[in-house]
C-alpha cells in the first residue's frame, strides 16, 4: 500500500492505494493519523477510490484509526467506497460504524 495525502477546507485527506493488508501498512496509516492529531488535525477523511483489497487486518486499521481520533475529540470519514469494500463493510456490519460519503468533496462538507 502506498499512501499520499492532503489537506482540503481543513480536513486532513489520506488516500492509501493498493491493498491494505497490515503489517507495515498498518504502522504508515497509524504514524500518519497520530501525527496529525499531535498537529491538533482531528478530522481525516480516508478515500479508498485506489484501494484494490482490504482484509480483516486491513479493517482493523481502519477502526483502530477511529478509535484513535474519537478518543481525541476527533472523526473519521470515508470517501470513494468502492463495491468490494462497500461489500466488507456490510458484511461485517462496520458499514453501521463508519460515515462513507460517494465523493471526498462530501465527507469534507459534513464536518
Amino acid at each position: 500500500m502506498k499512501l499520499s495525502n492532503y489537506e482540503k477546507d481543513g480536513v486532513a485527506v489520506l488516500e492509501p492505494k493498493g491493498k491494505i493488508m497490515g503489517g507495515p501498512d498498518a504502522t504508515v496509516l497509524h504514524e500518519k493519523l497520530h501525527e496529525y492529531i499531535e498537529k491538533g488535525q482531528k478530522k481525516v477523511v480516508v478515500d479508498m477510490a485506489k484501494v484494490e483489497w482490504m482484509n480483516s487486518t486491513g479493517l482493523g486499521i481502519l477502526i483502530s484509526g477511529l478509535t484513535t481520533l474519537r478518543n481525541n475529540q476527533g472523526e473519521l470519514k470515508l470517501a470513494n467506497v468502492t463495491g468490494k469494500i462497500q461489500s466488507l463493510l456490510t458484511i461485517t456490519k462496520l458499514i453501521t460504524v463508519f460515515e462513507a460519503f460517494d465523493s471526498v468533496e462530501e465527507a469534507v462538507k459534513s464536518f
